[in-house]
């Protein structure tokens, strides 16, 4: 039989300096994931608060006083030797001159070049916080009345949505091409991103970004899109996150999480469901099915990016 695996709950912080970089550490060469750039942090010991752990770490590795701020997220995590719980938290104000007190490379890194340092799997979805929204909005089907879609789609972008996945089944070619140029548009002009629902020729064609289905996943050998055009996939199995994952997706989405009026047939995997999937690969994942923007602070402890939704996102506006 074989012994269960040990179990470690880590904290770790986010140190951001004036210039608004990021402090990553990197793992010395005597540890396991040597040489992988990381949060700075450690072990919580018994005894102490996750903020208490913290805050003692960042004095022995940094040598820097710290105010612990908000969580930003939990991250479940297997690897092959132990079960670990990544605790990640913003420090609110710092004191003193980070350093590497215990011979560790450090470096300052901006936001948008983090993506490029090799990480552990566990601090990989913490990237996923610090640069892609918490919300995702799944458009329903336009139906009959495209004006009154397009003002609830305004709505939508008004209120801050800033990322959408267009989806309209059924719909015909040309009608599908000029809805999504009309929503690529509204989009843009707001700031926020459009994925267009499995369509990877016209993503390509107007520049923007596509979903997969599931479907899609074991059909493609490489990442359909360059960077800067997002890559999301819908993923129901451990199998088909690891493709998604493989294939260099940017997110994934995960699901249900609660029984839904969309999918009355899906069988809900419940929160201890999500995270048992998400600890197996190191990707950052929205949680789908029943959930709306006041389950976003429950989605991040269980390791989740966030929300995606359709009716919860959505308000029908009249034209």
């Amino acid at each position: 039989m074989e012994a269960p695996l040990r179990s470690i709950h880590v904290v770790a912080g986010v140190i951001t300096d004036v210039r608004g970089r990021i402090l990553l550490t990197q793992r010395g060469k005597d540890s396991d994931l040597a040489g992988l750039w990381e949060f700075p942090g450690g072990k919580r010991e018994p005894g102490e608060t996750s903020q208490e752990a913290l805050a003692r770490e960042l004095v022995e590795e940094l040598g820097i006083e710290v105010e612990v701020g908000e969580r930003l997220i939990e991250v479940p995590q297997q690897y092959p030797s132990k079960h670990l719980r990544l605790e990640v938290f913003r420090i609110a104000r710092w004191k003193g001159s980070p350093r590497g007190r215990e011979g560790q490379a450090m470096t300052w890194v901006e936001p948008e070049r983090l993506p490029r340092y090799s990480m552990p799997s566990a601090d990989v979805p913490v990237v996923g916080v610090l640069r892609q929204p918490e919300l995702y909005l799944v458009t329903p089907a336009p139906g009959g009345d495209l004006p009154a879609w397009l003002a609830a789609l305004d709505a939508a972008l008004e209120s801050g949505i800033p990322r959408v996945q267009l989806r309209a089944p059924g719909l015909e070619p040309a009608a599908w091409r000029e809805l999504a140029s009309a929503a690529l548009e509204r989009c843009r002009r707001s700031g926020a991103e459009l994925l267009l629902n499995r369509d990877v020729a016209l993503a390509r064609e107007l520049g923007t970004g596509v979903h997969l289905g599931s479907e899609q996943l074991g059909l493609l050998g490489e990442r359909p899109l360059p960077a800067g055009q997002a890559v999301g996939a819908s993923c129901h199995t451990l199998e088909e996150l690891r493709a998604a994952q493989a294939l260099g997706c940017d997110f994934a989405v995960l699901g249900p999480v609660r029984a839904t009026a969309t999918h009355p047939d899906a069988s809900p995997i419940g929160w201890e469901g999500f995270a048992g999937l998400r600890q197996h690969v190191g990707l950052p994942i929205y949680a789908i099915g029943g959930l709306g923007p006041d389950d976003v602070e429950a989605a991040r402890r269980q390791g989740a990016q966030g929300i995606a939704a359709i009716r919860a996102l959505w308000e029908p506006v009249t034209a």
